[in-house]
C-alpha cells in the first residue's frame, strides 16, 4: 500500500469510529506509531479537523465530510455475499435495513460494477433453516435501545409452561444461537438477567426510562461469568 492510499484508508478509518488510538491504527495498516503520526499530521496540513485527546485518541471534528466513498468490486462482493448471511439470521428487520443500505451503495457504483454485482446476486443463493419465514421483527428497535442504555415493556411467550407473559426488562446485549438471536436483559419482575428468544417476543414497547445497569454492563464479563458457573 503506498502513502497516498495509506493516508486515505487512515481518513475513512477516523470517520468511522467516535475516536480511534494510534495503536490502532498502527495494528490496521501494519505500520508504526511514528507514521501514524506523521500521517495524522499530513491530514491536519491538508485541512482535515482531526482532533486529539491525550490517553484517548484521534478523533474528526464533528460537521465534517467525507467525499463519497469509492466501493471496490471486491468490497461490493463481500457486500452481497454478506446479504446471504443476514437472510439466514431470519430476522425481518435487519433483512429490511440491510437491503435498504446495500441499495444505496450498489446506487454509487460503476455501471460495470453494477453488472459484476447482478451477476455474482445471481449465482449465490441462501437457505433458511426455518423454512424461509423471518421469526423475529424486533432486532433493530432493540439494539437501539440498548445504544441509549433504555427499557422495554415486552409480551413474552414461554414455550415450556406454553405462558404469555408482561415483563419489564432493562436490555444489555445480544448473541446469536443456532437460528435465534438471543436478548441478554435484566427483568424486573424475576430480577435477574434472563436470557429471552426474540422469536417468542410477541409485542414490545420502548419507554422513556433508562437503566443504570446497562450504563456498566460488560457482555464478556457475563460470558467468562457464565463459563465458571458451568465449569
Amino acid at each position: 500500500m503506498n502513502r497516498l492510499t495509506r493516508i486515505t484508508a487512515i481518513l475513512v478509518k477516523l470517520q468511522s469510529k467516535r475516536v480511534i488510538t494510534a495503536k490502532e491504527i498502527a495494528a490496521s495498516f501494519d505500520i508504526s506509531l511514528r507514521t501514524v503520526y506523521r500521517d495524522i499530521k499530513t491530514l491536519q496540513e491538508s485541512g482535515v479537523p482531526i482532533g486529539s485527546e491525550a490517553g484517548i485518541g484521534y478523533f474528526i471534528v464533528d460537521g465534517y465530510n467525507l467525499p463519497p466513498v469509492t466501493i471496490t468490486e471486491e468490497e461490493a462482493n463481500a457486500l452481497v455475499t454478506a446479504e446471504r448471511f443476514v437472510h439466514q439470521n431470519a430476522e425481518s428487520s435487519i433483512i429490511k435495513n440491510y437491503a435498504s443500505v446495500l441499495t444505496k451503495i450498489k446506487s454509487v457504483l460503476k455501471n460495470g460494477q453494477k453488472e459484476k454485482v447482478e451477476l455474482l446476486e445471481s449465482r449465490i443463493i441462501h437457505h433458511h433453516k426455518n423454512g424461509g419465514s423471518p421469526t423475529s421483527k424486533f432486532l433493530s428497535e432493540i439494539q437501539k435501545t440498548i445504544t441509549s442504555f433504555g427499557l422495554l415493556d415486552i409480551t413474552y411467550h414461554t414455550i415450556y409452561n406454553d405462558k404469555v407473559t408482561k415483563r419489564n426488562v432493562e436490555p444489555l446485549g445480544l448473541y446469536f444461537n443456532d437460528d435465534s438471536w438471543i436478548l441478554i436483559a435484566f427483568c424486573r419482575h424475576r430480577e435477574e438477567i434472563r436470557n429471552f428468544r426474540l422469536d417468542r417476543i410477541l409485542e414490545l414497547k420502548t419507554l422513556p426510562s433508562t437503566s443504570e445497569k446497562a450504563k456498566s454492563f460488560s457482555l464478556q464479563e457475563y460470558f467468562n461469568s457464565q463459563l465458571e458457573n458451568y465449569s
